[in-house]
């Protein structure tokens, strides 16, 4: 399990690795274009709340950590998906649950 640390809050998000390696290269793209977005996400049956979103913007730090040692493959279909959600009106949506159950990427390019 990946962790995001986001802003000053010391209470990471918590994200499985292979999402978070798709999240943090959308994000990384953005931000270098100088581009704020939102990301929003259904928190998991173990947490409270029903649902979050942030802002994403370059001025507020971010911090990701990976629970695997290794790179995860980045499948390029995921990754364009969430680069199009990220580019929408609605910002970045992640479904936490549905994409750490996904079975392994068909096709990889290269690790994140």
């Amino acid at each position: 399990m990946g962790l995001l640390f986001y802003g000053s809050s010391e209470r990471p998000i918590r994200i499985p690795d292979r999402v978070l390696a798709h999240v943090k290269v959308v994000i990384a793209t953005k931000l270098r274009r100088g581009e704020s977005f939102t990301m929003s996400w259904r928190h998991p049956d173990d947490e409270e709340g029903g649902r979050s979103t942030i802002w994403i913007q370059p001025s507020i730090p971010l911090r990701f950590v990976f629970g695997s040692i290794e790179p995860e493959m980045l499948d390029p279909a995921l990754l364009q998906s969430y680069a199009n959600s990220a580019n929408s009106s609605s910002g970045l949506t992640i479904d936490i649950d549905a994409d750490a159950s996904a079975d392994a990427p068909r096709s990889s390019s290269r690790p994140a």
